[in-house]
């Protein structure tokens, strides 16, 4: 998905604020506007990038952005995940932005933006408020975008849904993936789901499909045993084994509601992205559910998310205490 940028009503506004919970994507859009204002030789001269774990202070902001540019016609300041700034300094950014430094331009990066705030609202009516975040819904149409726009190739529906899958829900991961995706296909055009299975899978000796389809079978102890590799064999599993369950459980409760509205397997397979050669264990999986069952297992991974976040719980705990209540109800 591309950024969303409010109406803008001049060209260029004095304060950008990029708003969003992914560091990768709020620091590409950063990079795009730092590109736009400035040349390559002109980052050298005229961007300021503050350091250290403190923010800066607001007296040495204004100073940078009321100094004249050097062989630049702008001179820009950057300040990354400036949360902490944008809260201690609301309050001076209004007034700084009712006389601003004809030259100057500033690009934050926050985790969120209240757009109740006055400020907020003024950023967004002067085209200087950029949201980033991308829902879950979102991701695959998000990495088909990705894919064309950076490396100029098709990224199928089932092979970005498939990614997402295996990548987790994190767009820098899924963003990270493509580029080893865009090296390893080379000159061709298209990435299929076959190519994202033999790239992004094969660091995996179990996926999030493989573990379920055992547990499906009744085999709680060897879905902890894969789900144990899993976790051995790739390190980033820890961030992306809850969003990968649930892709997986959210295409089995909807290909569910479908079925029991009298849709075909083969035209359910096709609305949630299930690609031809994992359609049958993909249906077999389905069987034991209802989509009560599958709608408190979401529940439930919704729930482990929270808890990871918040340091209640690991991942592998979690994830491991669902697959063994899914067992006992099997």
């Amino acid at each position: 998905m591309n950024a969303k940028r409010a109406a803008a009503v001049p060209a260029v506004s004095p304060l950008y604020l990029i708003a969003g919970p992914d560091s990768f994507l709020n620091a590409r859009e950063a990079r795009r506007l730092t590109e736009q204002f400035l040349t390559e030789e002109e980052r050298q001269l005229a961007l300021w990038q503050p350091t250290g774990e403190e923010p800066p202070e607001m007296v040495d902001v204004l100073d940078e952005l009321r100094t004249v540019p050097f062989l630049a016609s702008r001179r820009v300041v950057l300040i990354q995940n400036a949360d902490e700034f944008f809260s201690r300094n609301r309050a001076r950014l209004e007034e700084y932005l009712e006389h601003p430094s004809p030259t100057g331009i500033l690009i934050l990066t926050v985790s969120k933006a209240d757009t109740r705030t006055r400020l907020v609202k003024r950023l967004a009516q002067l085209g200087g408020l950029i949201e980033t975040e991308v829902k879950p819904w979102e991701l695959p149409r998000f990495a088909c975008e990705y894919c064309r726009n950076r490396f100029g190739k098709t990224l199928t529906l089932p092979a970005a849904q498939l990614l997402v899958e295996l990548a987790g829900d994190e767009p820098g991961s899924i963003c990270q993936e493509l580029e080893k995706l865009a090296v390893f296909v080379g000159e061709q055009k298209t990435i299929t789901p076959e190519q994202v299975q033999r790239l992004v899978g094969q660091n995996r000796t179990f996926g999030a499909f493989d573990v379920i389809d055992v547990l499906m079978k009744r085999d709680t102890a060897e879905a902890l045993r894969r789900l144990r590799v899993m976790f051995e064999s790739d390190k980033s599993a820890e961030y992306s084994v809850v969003g990968a369950f649930a892709y997986h459980f959210r295409r089995l409760f909807t290909a569910k509601c479908l079925l029991e509205k009298g849709v075909s397997e083969a035209a359910a397979a096709k609305k949630v992205g299930v690609w031809d050669k994992i359609q049958k264990p993909f249906f077999e999986q389905l069987k034991p559910f209802s989509v009560r069952q599958l709608a408190w297992i979401l529940a439930q991974l919704g729930e482990a998310d929270y808890q990871i976040k918040t340091s209640r719980t690991s991942a592998p705990a979690a994830i491991e205490r669902l697959l063994i209540e899914i067992g006992g109800g099997l």
